[in-house]
C-alpha cells in the first residue's frame, strides 16, 4: 500500500468525525438535504473511495454492506469467498448508504424497495465499473456492489486454466459455422469469462458477431453488443429476434434461462449460425436435461448442439506459502473410483501468509468437462437414453469429468483435494 493510500479504519475513523452534530446520527428520518449533503461530503466520499480502491487491490469481486442488530460489517467477495473487511460503527450506515446511492445514481430517499444501479469509477489510474444493488432488510438497507475491473480479467482461453486438450478442442468447436456450443455450470462458475474468451479468439474483421447480454460485462471491440432491458422489453428472446435480422455470423447469448430463449438460440443454430451460450445447470448432460425441460425435442438438441463444456472455480494454492500435507483419509475415500489412484499423490496446500490475506489462496483457476456430440451420443439422445448411458459412452470416447479435472489438479500441485470435492461435491 503507499504510503499516502489510507487505511480502512483511518478512513472510517475520519468519515465517523466527520457526521459532528448531524441529526440523530441520521438515521432514516434525516432530510433528505441533509443526507445528500453528508453523502457528499468528503470525508464519506473518501471512504468510498477507500474500500472499493482497497477492494480492486485485493481483487475482489463483490463488497456487501450488511446491517445487522448490533453490528454493521464490510465483506469482500475474493476468489469466491468473503471475507471481513471492516466493521464501522452502525450510526455510519446511513451515510456510507446514501453515498452509494448517490455514486450509482439511486434514489437517496427510497429506503424500502430494492433499487438497482451502476456507475463508472476512477480509482487510482483505474476506471472501474460497479453495478449497485439494495434491498431493504431487518435492520436497514444491505448493499452488493459489484466490481467490474477489466485490466484484471483474463479473456484469453489460454489463461482461464484449461488443459491443453479441452483448450484445442474448443478452439475447434467456436470455429465451427454453426451449431450451438454451451457453457453449463453454477452462478459463479466463470460461464461469463469462458464466453468472453471465446468470443475474443473468434473475433475477426471476416465474421459479424453480435451478443445478447445481462448486463454486458466487457465491452468488446468488434462485437456488437446489446443489453437486456426489462423494462422496455427488450428481454434475452426479443433480442435474438432482431439479431437475426441484422446477418449475423456468430450470436452469443449471456444465458438461455427461459423457453422462448432456447426456442430462439435453436432457430439461429438451425438458419446457419453459431450461438454461443450459458445454462444454469451443474454438468455438461444436465444442460441437455435442461433444454428438454424447457421444451427443446431431442432431435432439435442432438442435431444443433456441437459440444457442452460445464466448469467449476476452485482457489489456487498460494505458491508463496504453498507446503505438502497429508489430508485426512474420509477425504481421499471421498473420491470414490479415483480414491486408489489420488492415494499415490503428494498433496499440497497454503499454510497463511500476508501475500494471501492467510487464507493459503491466491486466484482462481477452473475444472471443465467437456461433452461433445457426435453420432452416437446424438441417437442416444433422439432415443431418450438415461444420463448414465450418454455418459458412460461420451467417457468411452474421451471425456474427463469434472472430478477428474479436479484430480488432475490436484497432482499438479495447483489447488487442494478440499478444494474439488467442495466445487464437485453434487456430482457424487
Amino acid at each position: 500500500m503507499p504510503d499516502n493510500e489510507k487505511s480502512l479504519d483511518e478512513a472510517i475513523l475520519e468519515a465517523k468525525k466527520s457526521l459532528g452534530e448531524a441529526p440523530d446520527d441520521c438515521k432514516a428520518g434525516c432530510a433528505i438535504e441533509k443526507l445528500k449533503e453528508i453523502a457528499c461530503s468528503a470525508p464519506i466520499v473518501g471512504l468510498l473511495n477507500t474500500i472499493l480502491s482497497h477492494a480492486v487491490k485485493e481483487k475482489a469481486s463483490d463488497v456487501h454492506f450488511e446491517p445487522f442488530e448490533k453490528d454493521y460489517r464490510i465483506r469482500y467477495r475474493i476468489d469466491g469467498t468473503c471475507y471481513d473487511a471492516a466493521r464501522p460503527p452502525r450510526d455510519l450506515i446511513f451515510a456510507i448508504n446514501s453515498g452509494i446511492k448517490v455514486m450509482a445514481n439511486l434514489d437517496i430517499a427510497e429506503n424500502v424497495l430494492p433499487q438497482n444501479g451502476s456507475a463508472i469509477m476512477a480509482l487510482g489510474e483505474k476506471a472501474v465499473e460497479i453495478k449497485v444493488s439494495t434491498i431493504p432488510t431487518l435492520y436497514g438497507e444491505s448493499i452488493a456492489v459489484r466490481i467490474f475491473d477489466k485490466s484484471a480479467s483474463s479473456l484469453f482461453l489460454d489463461q482461464i486454466g484449461m488443459d491443453s486438450n479441452i483448450e484445442s478442442k474448443v478452439r475447434e468447436i467456436i470455429k465451427k459455422p454453426r451449431g450451438i456450443f454451451l457453457i453449463a455450470g453454477p452462478a459463479g462458475s466463470g460461464k461469463a469469462t469462458t464466453l468472453y474468451s471465446c468470443l475474443a479468439e473468434i473475433n475477426k474483421i471476416d465474421r459479424k458477431i453480435m451478443t445478447a447480454e445481462d448486463p454486458i460485462e466487457h465491452d468488446i471491440e468488434g462485437v456488437i453488443q446489446v443489453a437486456v432491458n426489462t423494462r422496455t422489453g427488450l428481454s434475452f428472446a426479443r433480442i435474438l429476434k432482431y439479431i437475426l435480422m441484422q446477418d449475423p455470423d456468430i450470436i452469443m447469448v449471456g444465458e438461455i434461462k427461459d423457453a422462448e430463449t432456447a426456442d430462439m438460440a435453436v432457430q439461429s443454430a438451425l438458419s446457419g449460425r453459431l450461438v454461443l451460450s450459458a445454462l444454469n445447470a451443474n454438468d455438461s448432460l444436465g444442460a441437455i436435461v435442461k433444454l428438454v425441460n424447457l421444451n427443446i425435442e431431442p432431435f432439435l438438441i442432438a442435431s444443433t448442439v456441437k459440444a457442452v463444456l460445464a466448469q467449476r472455480l476452485v482457489r489456487k494454492i498460494c505458491f508463496k506459502c504453498k507446503k505438502e500435507y497429508e489430508p485426512p483419509e474420509h477425504e481421499i475415500l471421498e473420491f470414490g473410483a479415483l480414491k486408489d489412484k489420488i492415494k499415490d499423490v503428494k498433496f499440497y496446500k497454503g499454510g497463511g501468509c500476508p501475500a494471501c490475506n492467510f487464507s493459503g489462496y491466491k486466484g482462481r483457476t477452473g475444472l471443465y468437462e467437456l461433452f461433445i456430440t457426435n453420432d452416437a451420443i446424438r441417437d442416444l439422445i433422439i432415443k431418450h437414453e438415461n444420463l448414465s448411458a450418454i455418459q458412460n459412452t461420451a467417457c468411452d470416447m474421451g471425456m474427463k469429468t469434472l472430478r477428474e479435472s479436479g484430480f488432475k489438479k490436484i497432482t499438479e500441485g495447483g489447488t487442494t483435494i478440499e478444494e474439488v470435492l467442495r466445487e464437485t461435491k453434487e456430482l457424487l
